[in-house]
């Protein structure tokens, strides 16, 4: 036994073409920091990308930074077979929000029914979409259908739809940090020389507890410059209400030619 240090798996499934999911990742690690601090909920965690995540055990050394009233700030390391995956810091609390807005310069995403928005089942047969998208349920706006390899572009790095667990599972603070890496790069939406887009950082900043429902998602980039891209969320829950905010920053290699 070696204090502040944690075990877990990552499990089959979870991945995006054999690399596990950025999001799940990152809420397997803040469960073992949120039980290092001794608070549930967490406020804001960013993670540094170090190396592709692959099923099987994993370790998370975590190490409290600051212990004060209302957070507890955390480092944690996630390693696969002693080589470093991930690296993370984060400061939870067990302080629930006042519920007062105070200022909200947003609203959620105008979104059709979610009926009428675009679902993908996985499909063993042709690995598309990935085997993630087995896992969790998303439906995009159909202007945003990026997920086809051969679909329509709307030529805008915008990417809108819906999120919640599979099996009627409760999102809360933890599947928030899931839902922030679940969509496809808004970059597909672009008509940009882009195969794919491996994230280097992912900042998560909880602002409350999701109500049960769906989650209104909307993610947007604007600057796409010296090989890198970044892109911002908005996540919000059934009753209208932001619950959480993500930057990620992604290396943009190019289409071979």
């Amino acid at each position: 036994f070696v204090a502040g240090r944690y075990l877990g798996e990552i499990r089959d499934g979870w991945d995006i073409r054999g690399n596990a999911n950025g999001g799940y990742l990152i809420a397997i690690a803040a469960r073992a920091m949120a039980a290092a601090s001794g608070r549930a909920n967490p406020v804001t965690i960013t993670a540094h990308y170090l190396a592709p995540g692959r099923p099987g055990p994993v370790t998370i050394d975590t190490e409290i930074v600051k212990s004060g009233k209302s957070f507890v700030t955390v480092t944690g390391s996630m390693r696969s077979n002693d080589k470093p995956m991930l690296q993370l810091l984060g400061s939870f609390t067990d302080i629930k929000p006042a519920g007062d807005v105070l200022l909200a310069n947003g609203a959620p995403p105008d979104l059709p029914p979610v009926e009428e928005c675009i679902g993908h089942a996985h499909r063993a047969e042709t690995d598309w979409p990935p085997a993630f998208h087995g896992r969790v349920d998303l439906r995009l706006h159909p202007d945003d259908t990026a997920m086809e390899p051969e679909g329509p572009r709307s030529g805008k790095a915008l990417v809108r739809g819906w999120f919640r667990l599979h099996d009627g599972e409760r999102l809360d603070a933890i599947a928030l940090l899931q839902a922030s890496d679940a969509f496809p790069p808004t970059i597909f939406n672009a008509n940009l020389p882009v195969a794919w887009v491996p994230t280097l950082e992912l900042t998560v900043q909880v602002r409350s507890d999701p109500a049960p429902g769906w989650l209104r998602c909307v993610f947007t980039t604007r600057f796409v410059t010296d090989g890198l891209l970044e892109e911002d969320a908005e996540l919000w829950d059934s009753t209208g209400r932001l619950v959480a905010l993500s930057r990620q920053l992604a290396l943009i290699p190019r289409v071979d030619s």
